[in-house]
């Protein structure tokens, strides 16, 4: 009986050491993996341009008058927004041209009977991973144009800006020109069953609270 029992217990941690292995095995694959897809969302991060339009709230009116705010900057800034500003030229040709940008979505803010102030601003911004039409762009900090209508406290509308996504022509693959093969497997990733993405997305959280 008591070698039944030690045959048992040998064969238990046989099991154990297995299970194990196999375990760590699984851990140095997705930690390899994920290292890999770690350097996609840098290549998308660094190539990207993005513009958000904040409402002053999340009420109905509110959420209109951003939409008529985003048409307008559009619009007034049509030579701004057809592609030609990228990541590296963003601060040197959208700076000089916030003062245009604002007094037009004023305008706007005005016509519309309300008297919210409206900022312009570039620059480093954290985000969430978002999907924007058929393309994924992983969490973290990204070179950013910001139209915040009064407090600034509604849901946004966005866009990316470069590649130039938010022009009626683009398409998803146009975006795939300015990245590496890293970066597209990144983007024509889905979030839903992509757990990578939250793994990203919990590491550039931290990463960004430390800045």
């Amino acid at each position: 009986m008591k070698k039944h029992k030690n045959t048992f217990k040998s064969a238990a941690r046989k099991i154990t050491r297995l299970e194990v292995s196999i375990l760590l095995a699984m851990v140095i694959a997705f930690s390899a993996s994920l290292f890999q897809f770690g350097k996609g969302c840098e290549n998308v991060r660094e190539n990207v341009l993005r513009l958000h339009v904040i409402a002053n709230s999340d009420s109905d009116s509110d959420q209109r008058l951003k939409l008529l705010v985003r048409d307008t900057v559009l619009l007034k800034g049509s030579s701004v927004f057809d592609g030609s500003v990228n990541v590296e030229n963003a601060r040197q040709i959208i700076v000089p041209n916030t003062e245009l940008l604002e007094k037009a979505a004023l305008d706007v803010v005005r016509q519309n009977g309300f008297d919210y102030g409206v900022t312009v601003t570039v620059g480093k911004e954290f985000f969430e991973t978002r999907t924007y039409g058929g393309i994924t762009f992983p969490a973290g900090t990204y070179e950013a144009v910001k139209v915040v209508i009064g407090a600034g406290k509604g849901h946004n509308w966005w866009c990316v800006m470069f590649p130039p996504m938010c022009l009626p022509a683009a398409t998803d693959e146009s975006v795939y020109a300015y990245l590496n093969k890293d970066g597209v497997a990144v983007v024509s990733s889905s979030p839903k069953y992509e757990i990578r993405f939250k793994a990203i997305e919990i590491i550039e959280k931290a990463k960004s609270r430390f800045k």
